[in-house]
């Protein structure tokens, strides 16, 4: 299945940008670095490995290259395409770029000086923040970098526009992988935030933070940011409408209850109009929910290419389809005492011996709660008794505190035999007398569990 052209964006109508006088649609297109142009890097990449995931390997090339020479991205180009993909370098397309980026930057500096030795503050700003953006666009981190965090420190600047360059700085994070600088800025970005930050970025700081989440596999977190952003998303900077609501259907089915998943996405509006554009992903949320195993297997090898091929869901394609067969194996094995393998295979449309695999693998890991007859060919289930684990856990903490109060007793006695007058039993609580009330106490515990 192929990814969709992340720079055509689609949402719903959302708030005005107050970082700038520009128009919604102009502030949107100078949104810098291009996620799409990441998406179409990661594509070239997944192309070295998996040739056959990618088979627009062409369209995409030329696409990334389109977008190099109308950026005049010589950084990028050089970094990433020529020592990271390993293209041929052409020196005559890498001397023009670098050309344009000298002449480009020598007169945002000029507006700069100008701005600073004769204008306003605001002036001033508006050139730092141009210049914070060519870097960006044209893929110097370092220096991109170095810009955002001068409109950081910069004094008599509104709360708004350090949120911006904190996000800014967060975006290209993203956008080159960069792990601890992403999480750094975005808890740079969370403070200022809540020292003033206005409706609209807050709701955009939450879809940067879900994003920054699913790249450090926590997906738990990142699924309940972004359930709470499905109505009200604007973060069209950073991906799609369409994309957005992929993140948040793929990641909230291994987390929702039930009810709370028909609630929030069977029958969510927002949701339910981009799975129109996206029937795979609407077979795999519609079959979990209605309970149709095999449509729903089959929607999940559907989905896997889109998976494959997604930047931020690549690296964690095993874990996820991993845990979306794990979460349907648990949900049949609910409804049964026992059931027979060759039944449960048919449901699931997958050979017996295949289950028989899945299963054993899954029950030794502690992941399923059953057991495998495999001379009657039937998988029985063992429901956990909540009662009994809390009776358990109860005994196991006992015997860690009884460890912990017998060393104390060896430790007083120790210490009354070298006083004068040492402390008689009756002064304190013989260590017999601990266990026997200790044991006492977490059994009361346990029947009132």
């Amino acid at each position: 299945m192929a990814v969709e052209d992340i720079s055509s964006h689609t949402k719903p109508p959302a708030l005005g940008n107050e970082s700038s006088g520009l128009p919604e649609e102009e502030e949107e297109r100078k949104a810098v670095p291009d996620m799409a142009l990441a998406q179409d890097l990661h594509l070239l990449e997944l192309a070295q490995s998996k040739p056959d995931e990618v088979p627009d390997l062409e369209e995409v090339t030329n696409r990334v290259l389109a977008v190099i020479k109308a950026e005049k991205a010589e950084p990028l180009y050089t970094s990433v395409c020529v020592e990271k993909l390993g293209w041929p370098v052409d020196a005559a397309l890498q001397a023009e770029l670098k050309a344009s980026n000298e002449a480009e930057l020598a007169e945002i500096e000029e507006q700069l000086r100008v701005a600073t030795e004769s204008s306003g503050d605001m002036e001033v700003l508006d050139a730092m923040i141009a210049r914070e953006k060519f870097f960006a666009r044209i893929g110097n981190k370092t220096a991109a970098y170095a810009a955002a965090d001068e409109i950081l420190t910069k004094p008599k600047i509104s709360t708004g526009k350090r949120i911006d360059a904190a996000m800014d700085k967060v975006r290209l994070g993203l956008f080159f992988r960069d792990t601890e600088a992403t999480k750094e800025n975005l808890e740079r970005a969370k403070k200022l935030v809540e020292d003033g930050g206005d409706w609209d970025r807050r709701n955009r700081l939450k879809v940067y933070e879900a994003v920054a989440l699913i790249t450090t596999r926590s997906l738990k977190k990142a699924a309940e940011l972004l359930l709470d952003c499905i109505a009200t998303f604007t973060c069209v900077e950073l991906t799609t409408y369409e994309q957005f609501i992929f993140y948040a259907v793929i990641t909230n089915l291994l987390y929702l209850e039930r009810t709370t998943l028909k609630k929030k996405l069977v029958d969510g509006p927002e949701v339910i109009a981009v799975l129109r554009e996206k029937p795979a992903l609407g077979r795999l949320l519609n079959s979990l929910y209605d309970c149709d195993y095999r449509a729903f297997f089959q929607a999940l090898v559907e989905v896997t290419p889109e998976l494959t091929r997604d930047r931020y869901m690549s690296p964690h394609l095993r874990l996820l389809v991993r845990e979306m067969r794990v979460l349907v194996y648990s949900q049949f094995l609910e409804s049964y005492k026992s059931v027979r393998v060759a039944s449960m295979a048919d449901a699931f449309g997958i050979s017996v011996d295949f289950l028989d695999r899945e299963l054993s693998r899954f029950i030794a890991a502690g992941r399923l709660s059953a057991k495998i007859d495999k001379v009657g060919g039937v998988v029985e289930t063992r429901r956990p008794d909540s009662k009994n684990a809390q009776y358990l856990e109860v005994v196991r903490d006992g015997d860690a505190l009884l460890n912990r109060l017998s060393k104390l007793a060896r430790l007083r006695a120790g210490l009354g035999r070298g006083k004068k007058h040492s402390i008689s039993r009756d002064q304190g609580i013989h260590p017999n007398e601990h266990k026997r009330r200790v044991t006492v106490l977490y059994f009361t515990c346990a029947l009132y569990l």
